[in-house]
């Protein structure tokens, strides 16, 4: 019995050659990855050359967003006894490997296999600037970021309108599906700063029933950090997204809030936890 395999025999559009990296990109070796369904080829990791990204965490039940967690060993970081913390991640991607697109996540702080001492391992976090988080929606604007977050990653992605809005003191971010609202954040232009460290996140999905990680690395160029509680408001809509968000009980401030206007970022591919 012989196997055949059906290789397109058109060749694939290159990505785009870039020269002048900075030293933070120019310090990450990629390889070259076929994209059939886009006729192209893509690179891993994925390189994201200019973005803005704006970031509030929130408290919530621990035990509403438990029950959203698709594998045990994802413990929920506690703030204290009783209450988790959700983050709201929006970006805006200017220039990248898979052309430009906006994204907005929602994610839930983690500590993988073992469970922590409530407020400990979200001091750590901001003071080592890592943290970890299993990403419980990511909508996109673009096909193509939804196929690569799927396909490769396991995200829960979906495409939807993310509309950034730049005021004289805040930035507002509104997502949106086929014209209902599921929630809008508004976070304030915060005065920054162009000395900080490089901020690493631990991306937690499944697929096909198996937990995988992705670590996300963020350069910033322009940086601002605050738990200040009026550094950004939550509005929710009406979608069935928003009304989930309701039953997690979120808390009416954020405990946390960065606003970076100007970043690079780096997206490696995902491993297996055993991989750990």
């Amino acid at each position: 019995m012989s196997v055949v395999t059906h290789i397109k025999s058109k060749p694939l559009k290159p990505g785009k050659e870039r020269t002048n990296l900075s030293p933070f990109l120019n310090s990450i070796h990629q390889t070259e990855l076929p994209m059939l369904e886009f006729d192209r080829m893509g690179k891993l990791p994925v390189f994201y050359y200019d973005n803005t990204s704006i970031t509030a965490a929130f408290t919530a039940s621990t035990k509403a967003v438990k029950a959203l967690l698709p594998d045990p060993d994802m413990r929920p970081v506690e703030l204290f006894p009783g209450r988790t913390v959700v983050t709201f991640s929006c970006f805006e991607y200017r220039d990248t490997d898979i052309d430009p697109y906006n994204e907005l996540g929602i994610g839930f702080l983690i500590s993988y296999g073992k469970k922590r001492l409530p407020g400990l391992p979200l001091l750590k976090g901001l003071i080592s600037k890592q943290f970890e988080a299993f990403v419980w929606q990511l909508p996109v604007t673009t096909e193509i970021a939804r196929w690569g977050g799927v396909e490769l990653y396991g995200f829960p992605k979906f495409i939807a309108d993310i509309d950034f809005a730049r005021h004289d003191k805040t930035t507002s971010i509104r997502l949106a599906v086929d014209g209902n609202h599921i929630l809008t954040l508004e976070g304030k232009n915060l005065k920054t700063g162009s000395n900080a460290s490089n901020l690493r996140y631990g991306a937690y999905s499944t697929m096909n029933g198996i937990s995988l990680c992705a670590n996300v690395y963020t350069h910033p160029l322009a940086y601002a950090q605050t738990l200040m509680p009026n550094a950004a408001t939550l509005e929710l809509g009406t979608h069935p997204i928003a009304d989930a968000l309701r039953k997690l009980k979120l808390s009416k401030r954020p405990v946390m809030y960065q606003y970076c206007p100007q970043n690079e970022l780096v997206l490696f591919g995902p491993r297996n936890l055993m991989d750990n």
